[in-house]
């Protein structure tokens, strides 16, 4: 059996804990944790441009990391809207 995805251990983690408080209905669960997702991603990690100068300097390093992160908390949401 292979490992689960980052999204589908975040949806078994919010399973876990919601199912202490009822049943699910459909799948909300993975809507809502998308939405949350993406809102943590604009507001930890806003999209940004890069000045065409910047190109391998430390700064565009570290614009290029925090837009992996972003593109990695989005890859996330649109497996769970899927």
């Amino acid at each position: 059996m292979t490992d689960p995805s980052p999204a589908q251990k975040a949806v078994a983690a919010f399973n876990e804990r919601y199912e202490l408080c009822g049943p699910f209905e459909d799948d909300w669960a993975e809507q809502t944790l998308a939405a949350a997702l993406e809102a943590a991603a604009d507001q930890v990690v806003p999209e940004e441009e890069l000045p065409v100068n910047a190109r391998g300097t430390k700064h565009w390093h570290k614009v290029n990391q925090r837009a992996e992160t972003r593109s990695k908390l989005l890859a996330i949401a649109a497996e769970l809207r899927t």
